[in-house]
């Protein structure tokens, strides 16, 4: 008996002694985007509201006036592989402390340099390195726990997007990767054996980024020269000669273009084809 209530006692303080497990009050979450020639990762906590309100004179969460870390627990760390221009500013590649000041018709929007601090408790003006002002949206519908997303993304721009209760803040962000393609795209053009793919992808540069519609038919040409049933580069080419005011060469490309996605059997290109013949 002794015995049993020996091991009966052994056995409840190893259950009392044991660590249980509940879910996180504010989850952190990892968001990676890849943006420009690089990435960007944010790192932050995500609280809910439940039932508080939030972003008001003197409330609970985020209240108006006040830094706020930008999420729950540590500082919000936001990391950019390559340089990026916020608010005008340049910042430079590396691990930032994302803070805000929350507004009633506007918001600071603050990069600092302290992004291992715990909160906004850690966190120092001198320490600033960006300061924006943004406004902020209302939404029609309302978000129970706090959210961010990078969004709006083309080749050199995109939005930061924090969203809570009914609030939506952007944070406009910007790089400039013109200067290293432009580069790739000459010692390419420059070198030996120079094949269809290299010529397309110069046009592709000159179109999209460079916005020269010249240099673009220069180069789509020579790609068509060894690669004559290629309609997504009749479509390119289309695309510039409309640009350009050449209405009766871009008629040209965009119906040959839809000869041969016909053929292919491809609808996007005969329908983009279409996009170009219309004001012509």
């Amino acid at each position: 008996m002794k015995k049993l209530l020996l091991i009966i006692g052994t056995f409840m303080s190893l259950v009392a002694g044991a660590q249980v497990k509940m879910p996180a009050a504010s989850p952190t979450q990892t968001l990676s985007q890849d943006f420009g020639l690089g990435k960007i990762e944010i790192v932050y906590s995500r609280p809910s509201l439940k039932g508080r309100p939030v972003f008001g004179k003197g409330t609970l969460l985020a209240p108006v006036g006040q830094v706020w870390r930008t999420g729950a627990n540590g500082a919000t760390k936001i990391t950019f592989s390559d340089p990026v221009t916020i608010g005008g500013k340049l910042l430079p590649a590396g691990a930032y402390g994302l803070f805000t000041i929350p507004g009633e018709t506007e918001w600071t929007i603050i990069f600092n340099t302290n992004s291992k601090g715990w909160g906004s408790f850690e966190y120092k003006e001198t320490e600033d390195v960006v300061r924006l002002k943004v406004k902020p949206e209302t939404t029609s519908n309302n978000t129970e726990t706090f959210g961010m997303n990078i969004g709006n993304i083309t080749a050199e721009t995109a939005s930061i997007d924090l969203k809570w209760g009914k609030v939506l803040v952007s944070i406009p962000i910007a790089t400039d990767i013109k200067p290293t393609v432009r580069k790739q795209v000459e010692a390419s053009l420059a070198g030996t054996n120079i094949n269809s793919n290299t010529y397309a992808t110069a046009a592709n540069f000159y179109f999209d980024l460079d916005k020269d519609y010249a240099k673009t038919l220069t180069n789509v040409n020579k790609a068509i020269e060894t690669n004559a049933k290629a309609y997504w580069l009749f479509l390119l080419k289309g695309k510039a000669q409309k640009l350009l005011g050449d209405k009766a060469g871009a008629k040209e490309s965009a119906t040959t273009c839809i000869k041969l996605a016909t053929e292919a059997k491809n609808d996007d290109y005969v329908r983009s084809a279409n996009e170009v013949l219309k004001g012509l």
